[in-house]
């Protein structure tokens, strides 16, 4: 296998950038061992970017690493980036992989408009560690999980971290429904045809307005009362 496409940086995958190369080395603090330093990378774009899917799916900066660092916040797609994009800067290839899902994390607001629960082209990072290449989801922040009594999803450098921990009342928040396979970069322009086939009221939004976080913590909470 050719490893250096897994290297070298992309359109999205812009490790080259000088703020994404100055994320990624304060994120590892000094740290030497690839394991321990994927793993402190892996929580910091977890945790410091703002999953917010309103952001909005036409314009390609959020689907770019550097242009979703700038922003602090962004949907699971420039998430995964970030991380792919961090993981080059310190040496470790990466590539960005994606699947169709049911996720129950969301909003009223989003589900209407668009129109399911099923989002395509989820996406999450593959790294290669010790001699394999090993999923990780960094889309859901602990901040959001906190507030909406779950667990954020771990990752420990040698398994695939995909699923959310089942919540209170034993539900799952993501099933995966079909792979799709991973890249070197995001292939944009596939992803924005089949983006507004699927969803064309929610493409032509250009992003939603409100606070993601609150409305779909208020409506995960809502379900965990017992009784009903």
């Amino acid at each position: 296998m050719d490893m250096a496409q897994y290297l070298a940086a992309g359109v999205f995958v812009d490790s080259d950038s000088p703020q994404v190369i100055a994320f990624a080395k304060k994120a590892v603090k000094g740290e030497a061992d690839a394991d321990a330093a994927i793993l402190r990378l892996y929580s910091t774009v977890r945790d410091s970017i703002i999953y917010d899917p309103y952001v909005s799916l036409a314009d390609p900066a959020n689907y770019r690493a550097s242009s979703v660092l700038a922003a602090g916040r962004g949907f699971c797609i420039g998430k995964s980036a970030l991380l792919a994009a961090s993981a080059r800067v310190i040496g470790v290839p990466s590539r960005v992989g994606y699947a169709d899902v049911r996720n129950h994390l969301t909003s009223r607001r989003l589900y209407e408009i668009a129109k399911t629960d099923t989002f395509i082209w989820h996406s999450y990072t593959e790294l290669y560690l010790a001699g394999r290449w090993v999923k990780a989801t960094p889309a859901f922040d602990a901040a959001l999980c906190e507030r909406a009594n779950i667990k954020p999803l771990d990752f420990d450098g040698r398994t695939d971290s995909l699923f959310q921990p089942f919540d209170p009342v034993g539900r799952r928040h993501m099933e995966y429904l079909r792979d799709r396979g991973t890249f070197a970069d995001v292939p944009f322009d596939v992803i924005q045809a089949e983006f507004i086939a699927t969803y064309p009221d929610w493409m032509s939004s250009h992003g939603l307005a409100g606070d993601f976080h609150a409305e779909a913590v208020a409506e995960v909470l809502s379900e965990q009362q017992p009784g009903e």
